[in-house]
């Protein structure tokens, strides 16, 4: 759409925007020493977004069917084939993961959502020391298609964009079992993944659904793609809401730790993630704005900050804040969780 080094005029954000197209990276002298490295490689993004595409829009299409199939089967070698891809490339890296340059990437949230989880999960699976080969591959198919059963939630359900009422949660609870069937009955698929779809939202105290499973009746699957599943969905704008900022997503973390979610996990997910990405615009509680510039390992709710306005006015010499020193000042805004498209 647009060259190198194009303005970015009013008309052109507008309509990037009504593209669903909330962020782009600019050209500016200040920051030219700030590199962004993405998790996946383009194509990688890009392949994983069309298979995911093309296998659930044939889903929705055999809705009229007398029995609904899912066709694992048809899409199997590429969801494999884009899976271990996945886990290459964070196994590759030896940064913390971070996913800035996967937010709204696609106009459909459960694509989106499912991505994000996928590579959430598997960073947290490489955390875990007794994960063999093959159970990171099969995790990562069921982080995939964990929501695989929103597919046959009615529409006016699934986007709503206000409270559900007691009867329409129900059905939206029902996607859990709802994938689980469509999973199960696919030879090319580990019953695993369709126990991920299953159990997500299965809590540690019985609080989860849809079985009201406990401690180590939930798959280590299901315990894990569930942290996953949660972090991405609160800190991801919605229709119905504006996202939270990371590090309150991971407050609602500790809140359930060892209540709904193993600490074991969570402080291994703290450890596999970035919470505000390099290259981030973000304002501080004290007014001033800057980019994410660096970050400190272990501390990623406190990053090292390149700050370019202060008192209102355009640094013409930006200088670097570390708020892991600067314990007084806090993040109170970044650019994804102003946008609401």
């Amino acid at each position: 759409m647009l060259k190198a080094g194009a303005e970015l005029t009013p008309p052109i954000v507008k309509r990037l925007c009504s593209l669903g197209i909330s962020y782009v990276y600019i050209e500016d002298a200040r920051t030219d020493d700030i590199f962004i490295r993405p998790v996946l490689k383009e194509e990688t993004r890009r392949a994983v977004l069309s298979v995911m595409s093309e296998t659930f829009d044939q889903l929705k299409k055999d809705l009229s069917a007398d029995s609904v199939k899912f066709g694992f089967h048809k899409m199997e070698k590429q969801f494999t084939t884009v899976v271990r891809d996945i886990i290459s490339q964070i196994r590759r890296r030896k940064e913390a993961i971070d996913l800035l340059t996967h937010l709204h990437v696609h106009d459909n949230y459960i694509f989106n959502h499912s991505l994000n989880v996928t590579i959430y999960t598997l960073a947290l699976s490489m955390k875990l020391k007794n994960l063999t080969a093959k159970q990171t591959e099969e995790i990562g198919l069921g982080a995939m298609l964990h929501d695989v059963g929103k597919m046959l939630i009615p529409a006016l359900i699934l986007k709503k964009p206000d409270k559900l009422t007691k009867d329409e949660f129900e059905v939206m609870k029902s996607h859990t079992e709802l994938g689980f069937e469509l999973l199960r009955k696919e030879h090319g698929l580990p019953l695993t993944a369709a126990h991920c779809a299953l159990q997500h939202h299965e809590r540690l105290d019985g609080s989860g659904y849809p079985r009201g499973l406990k401690g180590n009746e939930i798959h280590v699957f299901g315990k894990m793609i569930g942290i996953a599943d949660v972090y991405d969905a609160v800190t991801s704008n919605r229709i119905y809401r504006k996202a939270m900022l990371p590090h309150e997503g991971m407050e609602i973390l500790y809140a359930g730790s060892g209540i709904e979610f193993e600490t074991d996990y969570i402080e291994k997910f703290r450890k596999a993630i970035v919470m505000y990405p390099t290259g981030l615009t973000v304002w501080l509680t004290d007014g001033r704005k800057g980019i994410v510039s660096e970050q400190n390992e272990h501390v990623s709710d406190r990053p090292i900050l390149l700050i370019l306005e202060e008192d209102g006015y355009n640094l013409d010499v930006p200088y670097k804040v570390n708020l892991a020193a600067e314990t007084t000042v806090f993040i109170k805004e970044t650019d994804t969780t102003l946008s609401n498209t």
